[in-house]
């Protein structure tokens, strides 16, 4: 029987990578579809037809046939679906959603930014690197104060909160930032890290299409 999930993305993407982390979490397999971006596969008809914004990721539910585009909107939709790592209460839930939503105007904006710069996949002014490095560790200031003294970002067990940011944090250094600054997040990715079915990037996503096996 086919896995239940269909996950189209980029082995170098932050986003796709945060998705991969929550099936993963979740115990779910899935078949991955390695969208060939440098050749503009995201931007074809064919795709285009499915994920509405030519990005990745695109993720398919096979029981209903949803296609679902945003890495946001999709760990919260797995998060309902599976019915798993969505808080324990309505108000950690809220908070889950603040974190994400910050995460984005924040933190990821600023890491990815600066992490495409320094692979050379985007090209920019050297004040653009430099006030990419300054959001991005001002964000991880903020992550650094709130993790000091808890294990997780909301209430007492992990959330989709924290997988949503760490696939951006554990992304950081190839970025040029120095985790080594902030010993609670550090000490959170490795909490993060030993999690049951936790697996890294590139163990997840890797560089052709595959089967769940």
């Amino acid at each position: 029987m086919p896995a239940r999930f269909e996950l189209h993305g980029m082995a170098l993407s932050g986003p796709t990578y945060r998705v991969a982390l929550m099936l993963a979490l979740a115990g779910e397999p899935f078949d991955y579809v390695h969208v060939n971006m440098m050749q503009g596969e995201h931007k074809q008809p064919a795709y285009l037809s499915k994920q509405r914004y030519g990005q990745v990721p695109l993720l398919i539910d096979r029981n209903n046939g949803r296609h679902l585009c945003q890495s946001a909107a999709i760990l919260e939709y797995l998060s309902d679906t599976l019915g798993k790592f969505g808080g324990a209460t309505l108000d950690e839930r809220f908070q889950a959603r603040e974190w994400m939503y910050w995460d984005f105007d924040r933190l990821a904006s600023n890491v990815y930014r600066a992490r495409a710069i320094r692979l050379g996949i985007r090209p920019a002014a050297p004040e653009v690197l430099e006030f990419s490095m300054a959001g991005g560790n001002a964000a991880l200031k903020v992550l650094e104060e709130h993790l000091a003294g808890r294990d997780w970002l909301v209430g007492e067990g992990v959330s989709i909160a924290d997988i949503d940011i760490y696939g951006v944090v554990a992304l950081a250094e190839e970025g040029g930032f120095d985790l080594g600054a902030y010993p609670h997040v550090l000490a959170w990715m490795k909490r993060m890290e030993a999690l049951p079915h936790f697996a890294s990037r590139t163990a997840l996503l890797p560089m052709e299409s595959r089967v769940a096996a």
